[in-house]
């Protein structure tokens, strides 16, 4: 298990800011909102292909265990809870975790909640560990991806969403999305986005298998979609041995 903290403190000071309304579909994350349905069905179509599930099950995940890391206030761990997993979220906030736990003990959700990164994955492993939109905020995305693939079984999936480092992610994300107060000013460091390359290159020399690449992008008519357009967003599915 890697011990390396990957933190990068004034981010988890950005979010923890953040946390407070985390959970209004109208407040300052508004944009994960509107992106957390299509994340999701990102992740449900992969754990059926990849696991060979039954679409129609609506407990697909009893008896797994997954791991959510930068999991914010709980926007991807209920939903895991509610597809039946054994969920572990992770934050570098507390005070998001603090607002994630409160969301889930109203929602009658059991979820293990912990502050840190990597560091506190601990040492049973995963099937299944997610981190969407987090890899461009930490300190060593090298050293980030190591330990999430040292933290899964074998078989186990690991998926991960960032943005890519082009003019269309600069000019939606940061020139549009932040400058225009869609995202809160200051969420991205268009530098730290990574290409589809450098990201299979850090999840293959984690040793892992990388098995999906699919796009996010914006669509005026019918928001988020999936599709093969990577220049704005994209998803990672890959696999341990």
């Amino acid at each position: 298990m890697t011990e390396v903290n990957t933190i990068r403190p004034e981010e988890a000071a950005h979010f923890g800011k953040l946390a407070a309304d985390w959970w209004d579909p109208k407040g300052s994350s508004a944009m994960l909102h509107r992106l957390n349905p299509v994340r999701l069905r990102y992740v449900r179509e992969q754990l059926d292909h990849q696991w060979e599930l039954d679409e129609h099950d609506r407990k697909p995940l009893a008896g797994k265990s997954a791991a959510d890391v930068g999991c914010g206030a709980g926007l991807l761990c209920e939903p895991l809870a509610r597809l039946g997993a054994h969920v572990v979220g992770i934050d570098a906030a507390p005070e998001n975790i603090a607002a994630a736990r409160l969301h889930a003990e109203g929602q009658g959700l059991a979820i293990d909640y912990r502050v840190g990164s990597i560091d506190v994955l601990g040492a049973e492993p995963f099937d299944l560990i997610t981190s969407l939109e987090v890899i461009e905020h930490v300190e060593d995305p090298a050293t980030f991806v190591r330990g999430l693939a040292d933290a899964l079984k074998p078989g186990g999936l690991l998926i991960l969403s960032t943005p890519n480092r082009t003019p269309v992610s600069r000019l939606a994300m940061i020139t549009l999305g932040e400058g225009l107060g869609a995202i809160p000013r200051g969420t991205h460091d268009w530098d730290r986005f990574l290409t589809p390359d450098e990201l299979r290159a850090h999840i293959e020399a984690a040793g892992l298998e990388v098995l999906d690449t699919t796009g996010l992008s914006f669509s005026p008519a019918r928001g988020f979609v999936l599709g093969e357009n990577l220049s704005l967003n994209y998803l990672v599915t890959a696999r341990r041995a």
